[in-house]
């Protein structure tokens, strides 16, 4: 898809405010290549192509193992992740896509079980910036292919 506003140009002010996110969790506890691949999941779960291409390129810089990024979409089903990837994973996609009023206490508990409330905040702010991220580039297109890794430091 060709960019229909660019969004770099003409969104700077009202970006501004979604990149404070990434501020912040630039200094968060939780570890990188982690928000990565919830970033990867979700970008998955809403079709961002830029963000896939984004966030994989940035996954395989800092040494994430290509058959674990082939087989996220399924998981629950491969042996590949940890306990911690697998909490974080059914957060992101509980608050991805959001069917009921609150998460699950199932989900919820499997979540606090491995990261301390400062860290599922931040898990959560994650979730929330990359849903945005999404969103801004579904609705106004990105030029997908041309991220190049560090590009947004």
């Amino acid at each position: 898809m060709e960019p229909r506003i660019n969004i770099q140009e003409k969104g700077q002010q009202a970006m501004s405010a979604l990149y404070g996110f990434g501020k912040y969790l630039s200094k968060s506890e939780l570890e990188k290549k982690l928000l990565h691949l919830v970033y990867y999941r979700v970008s998955q779960i809403n079709g961002c192509a830029f963000c896939l291409d984004m966030h994989s390129k940035d996954l395989l810089a800092i040494g994430e193992n290509i058959q674990r990024l082939l087989v996220l979409d399924a998981w629950r089903e491969a042996p590949f992740y940890t306990d911690k990837e697998r909490a974080a994973l059914a957060w992101a996609e509980t608050l991805t896509s959001i069917k009921s009023s609150l998460v699950p206490d199932e989900i919820y508990q499997q979540a606090i079980a491995q990261f301390s409330e400062t860290e599922l905040m931040d898990l959560t702010i994650g979730v929330i910036a990359i849903n945005s991220y999404n969103r801004v580039n579904i609705a106004f297109g990105a030029a997908v292919g041309t991220y190049q890794v560090g590009q947004y430091k």
